[in-house]
């Protein structure tokens, strides 16, 4: 089904985890340290990459920037810290979805499940899109996976360019949170606090704030627009 990235010191815990995933026929490599991790991805292709946070030699959180840094590809953290603020950081960072410990191999499995459905659906989704949009000084190419502002290319996350070429295709439209989670994120439901962490990261590469918008503008309530400066 999926290759597997399996990021955990515990080795009780990996022990469980590889068996588990390994039934539901994804192929799981694992290691202990995120050194190793970051080793694992730069040499090899991964579906998906599942991330502890309790790395002995490096936080990882840490190891998410790392990460970010040389691969695109969808991480699901795995951690025991169930605070609010700690969740959005992770997701600013560039964190797919987040798992609290402890959780069952049957959660785990909708999570990555999930996970793979909005990564290979979007793809598929940008494909079929023109060549190139464009919306004010603003150009997004869906087949390159590129978007320039001001003749300036901008640094996206995966998430980040699917989220402003969806928008890119309706300009002056007013989009429903609900479609947002459906075709970007491909989840039925979700908190609005996922798109509102996405939100605000791709309006700091615009060069904006929610208060002081240019491109992306929030109707309170409904949804999000994206049209060029007036």
């Amino acid at each position: 089904m999926a290759s597997v990235l399996l990021v955990e010191d515990d080795r009780f815990v990996r022990a469980a985890l590889i068996r588990h995933l390994t039934d539901a026929s994804h192929t799981v490599r694992s290691v202990g340290t995120a050194l190793d991790a970051l080793r694992e991805v730069s040499q090899l292709q991964f579906d998906v990459v599942i991330l502890d946070l309790g790395l002995p030699d490096l936080d990882g959180a840490k190891a998410l920037k790392m990460l970010r840094g040389i691969t695109d590809v969808p991480v699901i953290i795995a951690t025991a810290r169930d605070d609010e603020a700690g969740i959005v950081r992770l997701l600013n960072d560039g964190a797919d979805d987040y798992l609290t410990k402890p959780f069952s191999a049957e959660h785990l499995s909708a999570r990555i499940a999930a996970v793979l459905r909005r990564s290979g659906a979007g793809a598929d989704t940008l494909a079929a899109l023109p060549q190139a949009i464009r919306v004010g000084g603003m150009t997004v190419d869906p087949v390159r996976r590129r978007a320039t502002l001001d003749g300036v290319e901008l640094d996206l996350t995966r998430r980040e360019f699917d989220l402003l070429a969806f928008l890119a295709q309706r300009p002056g439209v007013v989009v429903p949170r609900k479609d947002l989670l459906t075709q970007v994120w491909k989840q039925p439901y979700g908190a609005d606090k996922t798109i509102d962490v996405h939100l605000s990261w791709l309006r700091r590469k615009l060069g904006e704030s929610a208060a002081r918008p240019r491109y992306l503008h929030t109707c309170r309530g409904v949804g999000v627009m994206l049209e060029p400066p007036r």
